[in-house]
């Protein structure tokens, strides 16, 4: 078996089954005096160092907060789990991601026993950034879906935090995963892989493709056409690799190599800045160092991902050979 990406292997029972709808069996998780929390907000996720600051649930939860607002994450060998938001959104103004932590013009943490979500994935253990992983998609979530997409209506917490109900029209709103191909083109013959990059991006960083899925799409289509569309280049048949959940806001990375047919570099989306084609040399030079995501070091030369992203994973195993 592949070893594990980063933000997966939470060792969590989610409880994804008929107990979160026994309103005595919720308030029985939330009573226990074992009963500890995930802190997460806009600058991220409480930890001390480089572990998980789990909080005793009665030190962070408002007494008064009704048992259907909670959002339980499951329960691991110690006892329930929850999340809490210590940032709860303002109504009227859109909410940030929680724990975007610099990416892209989001505002960096400030405090300094906060972790970003992609700074976590690199400084927790597997389980924890996997917790940490679920935790932070389940709140965008929340934080997203106040508001019914049917009616309009105000939405209420439902089954322990794992669904949201309308007042009005009653419709059930579930947690919602967007799948995004990313791909690393390989032109075998000419040892070569296919990279770009979009402006927001440090200077020198280059990355694999990668896109959202489509309606009635499959994931191989999804893969030939975003290859095509950003790139201008023909792909045959896509080899899966691996997955990684993605919480910016609730993404789930579905990882292919990819062989070049044909064509020249020049696609029609507007998203990239760049593309263009670096030798095995190169990347595997580039792939020496592990870069942080907002602050690489100053020089000349490729800059690849972070291995905490499966972007790294799929360059590094063609690296390897």
């Amino acid at each position: 078996m592949l070893e594990p990406n980063a933000l997966t292997g939470a060792d969590i029972d989610r409880a994804a089954d008929r107990r979160r709808r026994d309103a005595d069996w919720v308030r029985a998780q939330r009573l226990d005096p074992r009963a500890r929390a995930v802190v997460l907000g806009d600058a991220g996720v409480r930890a001390s160092g480089s572990a998980l600051d789990l909080a005793p649930l009665a030190e962070v939860l408002s007494a008064d907060r009704p048992d259907e607002e909670l959002v339980l994450l499951g329960a691991d060998a110690y006892g329930p789990l929850f999340v809490v938001d210590e940032d709860p959104p303002v109504p009227g103004r859109r909410a940030p991601l929680v724990g975007a932590g610099g990416m892209r013009g989001e505002p960096a943490p400030e405090a300094a026993d906060r972790l970003g979500l992609r700074n976590a994935a690199q400084t927790l253990s597997q389980a924890e950034g996997g917790l940490v992983a679920y935790a932070g998609a389940l709140l965008n979530w929340h934080r997203a879906t106040g508001f019914c997409g049917v009616c309009g209506g105000a939405t209420t917490a439902g089954e322990a935090g794992m669904t949201r109900i309308c007042g009005v029209c009653g419709t059930h709103h579930h947690p919602r995963t967007d799948p995004v191909v990313i791909m690393l083109v390989v032109d075998d013959p000419g040892d070569r892989v296919l990279l770009g990059r979009q402006a927001a991006w440090p200077a020198r960083r280059y990355s694999t493709l990668a896109g959202f899925v489509s309606p009635g799409e499959s994931l191989e289509e999804a893969v030939v056409r975003e290859v095509l569309e950003e790139a201008g280049v023909v792909v045959g048949p896509p080899v899966y690799r691996s997955s990684q959940p993605w919480p910016f806001p609730c993404s789930l990375m579905l990882g292919f190599h990819v062989p070049f047919l044909e064509g020249t570099i020049g696609g029609t989306d507007d998203e990239l800045e760049d593309a263009r084609w670096f030798s095995r040399d190169e990347v595997r030079e580039a792939a020496v160092g592990d870069d942080s995501w907002d602050e690489p070091p100053a020089g000349e030369g490729l800059l690849l991902p972070p291995r905490s992203a499966i972007a790294r994973r799929l360059i590094d195993e063609w690296v390897a050979g």
